[in-house]
């Protein structure tokens, strides 16, 4: 099935806008179904490296998930995801997280090789340009390191797949992206030499949420 039967990347500004609407209500709408998958994506990522970034860090729930001997930074486009995730920070002193900013992650303002890790939890299939982004969190990656993706992919089931294509117009309206197939990121993968799936399983309520660690090793 071609590409053009999903809905279209969604627009930075549509984001935003979903972003501002999610900020004071993510935590208590989302928090206990993402906490499976949040944890086992942060366990992978502790294990992976000490420098470790996260994009689309939102109001900052994985946070404290990590060591105090990991070095964190958090980037997100919403300028209220950030605030809330600078109050977590503070309220339970996570001198860990050395950073947090307002920063697109099309273009991130990180030298090259700046960390071993790069975590996107629930965020490649609500970005403007996936590929790009995945451009940009391998650039920031040293070499040995890992990219890990926590999220939902459309469905491999015909039928639970025509029901996410069906109401996928709707919910892209607040922020949500049930269409978005797996294969984008395979595609990428076969384009960047050198990336290679290191572990790629299913998670959460049901099975609805996937991991994959994505490994990264500089070709002489």
């Amino acid at each position: 099935m071609s590409d053009n039967t999903f809905q279209p990347d969604p627009n930075i500004d549509v984001m935003r806008r979903a972003y501002r609407f999610w900020a004071p209500v993510y935590d208590a709408v989302c928090g206990r179904i993402f906490l499976s998958t949040r944890l086992t994506a942060a366990a992978i990522a502790r294990r992976s490296g000490r420098q470790i970034l996260e994009i689309g860090v939102g109001t900052g729930l994985s946070l404290g998930d990590y060591r105090a001997a990991n070095d964190v930074a958090g980037i997100d486009i919403s300028p209220e995801m950030i605030g809330k995730a600078k109050e977590r920070v503070q309220q339970h002193r996570l001198t860990n997280v050395r950073d947090l900013q307002v920063m697109d992650a099309h273009d991130l303002a990180f030298p090259d090789d700046s960390f071993d890790v790069v975590v996107a939890q629930f965020v490649i299939t609500l970005v403007q340009n996936p590929e790009r982004v995945l451009d940009e969190a391998l650039r920031v990656t040293r070499p040995g390191g890992s990219i890990i993706l926590a999220n939902h992919f459309l469905s491999e089931n015909p039928r639970i797949a025509a029901f996410e294509k069906a109401i996928a117009p709707v919910v892209h309206r607040i922020g949500l992206r049930p269409d978005f197939p797996f294969e984008r990121v395979e595609r990428w993968i076969a384009r960047n030499p050198g990336t290679y799936i290191k572990q790629c399983f299913t998670t959460g309520p049901m099975g609805s949420f996937s991991i994959i660690q994505i490994g990264y090793q500089a070709l002489n």
